[in-house]
């Protein structure tokens, strides 16, 4: 099957939020997303797995629109950072030179929580998998996070760094799964469909 790994679109920056973050996209983010449609129209869709999260949920939304599938909400591709105040786009922060940019690049996104990152990780593998088993044959995309599409192909390759690259707002990440068990990384960071955005 082929699976498309797909990061939401830029939200709109939240910091000091009274219970968790969870913004939604910004007038670009909307943008992303309908390009995002216009690109994967050629392209067949039988199935549609979103975050929990507001900038996931709202991405997929066109796609959802345009296509007649109903988005399936799946916890297990929440981002890591779904309980914090805060939401800064990670590209912010390094323009900034702001010292979380550098406590992420040094392995401190788990900050002082419970969830450590084989958990995480472990978390998002199961339900990527569960996604890949439902959906064999087929092509299904999972609209998610940085952090769970790190997490998904660091896994496949074998990597242990779980933020080992930056896929870029609506980007597309492709995976193809056999139904022996191999899983194959096909492409990264596929982002063309943004060049006018």
């Amino acid at each position: 099957m082929e699976l498309l790994l797909i990061r939401h679109a830029l939200p709109i920056r939240v910091e000091g939020a009274t219970g968790p973050a969870d913004p939604p996209l910004s007038d670009v983010g909307h943008r992303q997303s309908e390009s995002l449609v216009r690109w994967l129209e050629p392209e067949p869709l039988d199935a549609l797995v979103v975050s929990p999260m507001a900038r996931a949920r709202e991405t997929a939304a066109p796609l959802s629109a345009h296509r007649g599938l109903d988005p399936v909400v799946h916890e297990g591709v929440a981002e890591f950072d779904k309980d914090a105040d805060s939401y800064v786009p990670m590209e912010e922060l390094k323009a900034a030179g702001d010292p979380r940019w550098q406590e992420i690049v040094d392995g401190g996104y788990f900050g002082d929580g419970d969830l450590t990152p084989a958990q995480f990780q472990a978390t998002v593998v199961a339900a990527v998998e569960e996604v890949i088993a439902a959906n064999a044959g087929g092509t299904a995309a999972i609209v998610c996070h940085g952090g769970v599409i790190n997490a998904y192909v660091a896994h496949v390759l074998g990597i242990d760094d779980l933020l080992f690259f930056e896929p870029g707002y609506t980007s597309i990440n492709r995976i193809r799964a056999s139904r022996r068990g191999h899983r194959m990384v096909v492409s990264l960071n596929e982002t063309a469909h943004l060049r006018d955005v």
